[in-house]
């Protein structure tokens, strides 16, 4: 295997293939779990990267099916390692702009979308020497209307978009949700203590919803001695299965 490619250990069964090019940090287990996914669900992971979320979906309680969507073909040659390596046949990589989608993409028909999207407009912030890496941070191939136009056409009526974004991408978020049909439902908001303020958000939105939206209660990564009790069952640090 190339050098510059490593396995990490999602599950007995299932691995990620990571590299410096698509990485993956602790919001996708956060996403992850904010869905609820069900083995009923039909699945599409927009920006899926290394393919991160759409394994650790896979994990137990697997959607029959999964799109893993990118549009830079190494995200999906290094997903398509850690399918391989893991034995899946759930997942579809497919290499695809999501502003355009793909032949045969299901319109109209996932019951779930799920995107971990860039979360610094172009102009923001320091951007990465690595080409991959700014486009997985800022908004360079697309930005979040383009995510939520892209959910819309995938999601059938009622489906869901789950997302997760910085707090002060907020209003953008909500606003580009409301534009795309899909009404924001549920937000919840992730700190490291109560002391300290929100570092980010998930949201999920259903497609031709009423307006009324849900807070759920905080969700602290901290607790006492390291990880809240919360966090290591996300993380599965307790043995305990979804």
């Amino acid at each position: 295997m190339n050098e510059k490619y490593s396995f990490e250990k999602l599950s007995d069964t299932v691995w990620v293939c990571a590299s410096e090019d698509h990485r993956f940090g602790t919001d996708a287990f956060l996403l992850t779990d904010f869905t609820g996914y069900k083995r009923n669900d039909l699945v599409c992971e927009l920006g899926t990267g290394c393919g991160i979320i759409s394994l650790i979906m896979s994990r137990e309680n697997a959607p029959s099916k999964i799109y893993a969507v990118d549009i830079q073909e190494n995200a999906i040659e290094q997903l398509k390692l850690g399918i391989e390596k893991s034995g899946l046949t759930n997942i579809e990589p497919v290499c695809a702009d999501l502003k355009v989608l793909w032949d045969g993409a299901p319109l109209g028909k996932c019951s779930l979308v799920v995107c971990n999207p860039p979360y610094k407009a172009v102009g923001a912030g320091i951007e990465s020497a690595l080409t991959s890496q700014r486009i997985a941070r800022h908004e360079i191939l697309c930005d979040i209307y383009d995510v939520c136009r892209a959910a819309s056409k995938l999601l059938k009526f009622g489906g869901r978009l789950c997302m997760c974004n910085r707090p002060e991408r907020l209003g953008d978020v909500i606003s580009a949700m409301k534009a795309a049909d899909i009404e924001p439902k549920l937000l919840r908001f992730v700190s490291n203590t109560p002391e300290q303020a929100p570092w980010l958000f998930l949201i999920e939105g259903k497609k031709g919803g009423k307006s009324y939206m849900k807070v759920a209660p905080q969700l602290y990564m901290q607790g006492e001695d390291g990880y809240s009790d919360e966090v290591k069952k996300i993380y599965r640090l307790t043995g305990e299965e979804r």
